[in-house]
């Protein structure tokens, strides 16, 4: 017996009061030396959704412009993200980015995802890529994708940009697809140098 305040501690409740205190160091142990605590991780700062507790669209963002600088209209812009089906087979067939792209690209014949599969659209280089931006595009703002699935139907996403800088950085960019004046432009307007007169 142990005595406490309250009077004596049976031989039980030091048993609890130990395993109460040993419950941390088990669930540590458990996880060896390659704990997710104990490692940094890249936070998922993308949209995520679940749809029909069955597809779930993870970390969904739009590539912007390096800090500084920004896409302007009629340029491209990569899309990443990853899907993963629990359910019956599906196909993303289209994602259109209302106000905000001429048109989406998706490979040809839409994103097949079958049951128990998981897709990564994640980079390095982009395999979607919103196309002809209809006005400019800067890290930090937030866009509308509105994709469309043959089974789970539509859903519509607000989406990040997140600015090419750090763990983007190696992020191939968007095709231009042919712009002449999509060209990466200065976020702050540049004063014209003088010419001297004659």
């Amino acid at each position: 017996m142990i005595r406490s305040r309250r009077g004596l501690l049976s031989l039980r409740d030091v048993v609890v009061v130990a395993a109460v205190g040993l419950i941390p160091a088990i669930a540590g142990c458990e996880a060896g030396n390659n704990a997710p605590t104990q490692q940094w991780h890249q936070p998922t700062p993308g949209a995520s959704a679940v749809v029909d507790n069955t597809l779930r669209i993870n970390n969904m963002f739009v590539l912007g412009p390096t800090p500084g600088f920004t896409l302007p209209r009629g340029a491209s812009a990569g899309v990443f993200f990853a899907l993963s089906n629990d359910g019956a087979p599906d196909r993303l067939l289209s994602i259109k980015a209302p106000g905000e792209a001429v048109s989406v690209r998706v490979p040809a014949g839409g994103i097949t995802l079958g049951r128990e599969q998981t897709l990564s659209f994640t980079g390095p280089s982009p395999r979607v890529v919103l196309v002809h931006l209809t006005r400019t595009l800067n890290g930090g703002q937030w866009i509308r994708l509105n994709m469309t699935f043959q089974n789970a139907g539509f859903v519509s996403m607000k989406v990040p940009v997140m600015p090419r800088t750090e763990s983007y950085g190696t992020f191939s960019p968007a095709p231009l697809f042919l712009t002449p004046r999509a060209t990466l432009t200065p976020a702050v307007p540049v004063s014209a140098s003088p010419t001297p007169s004659s």
